[in-house]
């Protein structure tokens, strides 16, 4: 077989790999549509059930979707406005400044989640509640398993009695602002007073 050139005989010398991986580096609508779809299958049959093998969760990641557990000003500020509601439940201000994640947690955060069967009092919970989407909240009692969010007012009748079946995990790593790139798809489809960033 004859070429014309250098270029003819090494496109010809290529394998399958090879060509697919200069196909994927084209700078062509072809490309983009096979690379972002090669990222979704990777995210979705690797890489979230390798993380939900190593957290021991099986919801490894999840994103703040509301505002509830939202700090709108510093700890103090925000104690002195709270202070009464936990004061009550016997959870004192040296207490909750022992807590993870005292200065609350913002919409748009990414949280890992850690699957585990013992938790501590202040720690935050994600579990399945009667609602569209697992509640990330603050434990604060135990007899039962209870939980608030910072920004609430108080609790929801649905987190006054968790069963421990309900209980996905932990809050384990807060990754601020990055569950946005998530959310921006979903806010024009909430109701207008859930829409936006916490105030």
């Amino acid at each position: 077989m004859h070429y014309k050139n250098i270029k003819e005989f090494k496109k010809e010398k290529r394998g399958p790999l090879e060509q697919f991986w200069l196909f994927l580096k084209a700078d062509t609508w072809q490309s983009w549509l096979v690379s972002i779809l090669l990222i979704v299958l990777f995210i979705k049959l690797i890489f979230f059930p390798a993380l939900s093998l190593f957290t021991g969760s099986s919801l490894p990641l999840v994103v703040i979707e509301s505002c509830s557990m939202y700090h709108e000003s510093g700890f103090e500020e925000w104690w002195y406005k709270n202070s009464e509601w936990y004061e009550s439940k016997d959870i004192a201000k040296s207490e909750f400044l022992s807590f993870p994640y005292k200065n609350g947690l913002n919409k748009g955060d990414i949280i890992l989640v850690i699957g585990k069967e013992e938790y501590n009092s202040g720690e935050v919970i994600i579990f399945n509640a009667a609602a569209a989407h697992p509640l990330i909240h603050r434990i604060i009692s135990f007899n039962p398993l209870s939980t608030k969010g910072d920004h609430n007012s108080n609790q929801l009748n649905i987190e006054r009695s968790i069963s421990e079946n309900a209980v996905i995990g932990k809050a384990a790593l807060r990754i601020p602002i990055l569950g946005w790139i998530k959310l921006i798809f979903f806010e024009p489809f909430r109701p207008a007073a859930e829409r936006g960033l916490c105030r």
